[in-house]
């Protein structure tokens, strides 16, 4: 490891950035570094101008990747090189408006029933019955379940941890599903993973709902993030207040959760007299 790499990896450690972060910032770099063939700290303010208009106007990398790229380099190049240039305010892409894919409950119940194996099953009901996204998720650990109170504990996004109610159906699944294969500390532990026990990865939760959703044959196309978003519309639907769902959901801005308040059935409903109205006459 250069003594360069290992600077920008301590940075980014004692910023507190979770290792998955770390490995992604890093990637983000040495991709830069190839791009040129040169070290990232040799690189003049030009150079990443032009490399940031190559990842939007000539790969048109999407907008969630051109971000990445945008805060590694800024990152490294702000902390690690201490040179806070310009061009990162100019290169930050525009945001996105772009509403989420929400399922009806019977289609997520259609949906999780057509998901093949206990360990994704559980996984995936608890995904939406409990608003996470797909990382806290995957890395619950047993001891996270609070049976006594009805709480889940979750390794929330930006190291903020947070409670959320846990079903009681749900505890009773989680309990049972404990019982075949007793793999500490995971909840849900990577199929015929090596020990010590692995949580299920990334790869296999994707491919596995891919192919419940093929089985399903919904006309939606829905990620495991989708789970999230039903969570939260559903419970709007019901009444459930918009901040306690804010907490559910572990989001910093009360901004964030109004979005799904534009995508519940009773929002849905108060237009449907003035629009029978407006269109009864033509």
């Amino acid at each position: 490891m250069t003594t360069l790499r290992k600077r920008f990896l301590e940075d980014l450690q004692l910023h507190g950035f979770a290792a998955s972060t770390q490995y992604v910032y890093v990637s983000a770099i040495k991709q830069l570094a190839r791009h040129y063939h040169q070290r990232p700290d040799q690189l003049t303010e030009e150079q990443l101008r032009q490399y940031f208009l190559h990842l939007t106007q000539i790969r048109k990398v999407s907008r969630s990747n051109a971000t990445i790229a945008l805060c590694a380099i800024k990152f490294f190049f702000e902390h690690t090189l201490q040179r806070p240039w310009p061009v990162f305010a100019l290169a930050r892409p525009r945001r996105e408006q772009k509403l989420p894919v929400v399922l009806s409950r019977a289609e997520v119940r259609q949906l999780l029933g057509c998901v093949t194996g206990e360990v994704y099953r559980s996984y995936f009901t608890t995904v939406y019955a409990c608003g996470l996204r797909l990382s806290e998720a995957a890395h619950l650990q047993v001891a996270d379940v609070d049976g006594a109170r009805g709480l889940l504990r979750v390794r929330g996004k930006g190291n903020r941890d947070r409670y959320v109610p846990l079903p009681p159906p749900l505890l009773v699944r989680l309990r049972a599903f404990w019982k075949t294969h007793h793999s500490v500390p995971w909840l849900f532990p990577a199929p015929h993973s090596a020990k010590p026990p692995r949580p299920l990865n990334r790869k296999g939760i994707q491919q596995a709902f891919a192919a419940a959703r093929e089985r399903c044959g919904l006309s939606k196309h829905p990620t495991v993030h989708t789970l999230r978003h039903c969570y939260a519309t559903h419970l709007l639907e019901v009444g459930v207040n918009l901040r306690l769902i804010q907490a559910n959901l572990g989001h910093h801005s009360p901004k964030t959760t109004a979005l799904y308040t534009h995508l519940t059935e009773p929002a849905r409903a108060t237009l449907r007299i003035p629009l029978e109205q407006l269109m009864s006459d033509l």
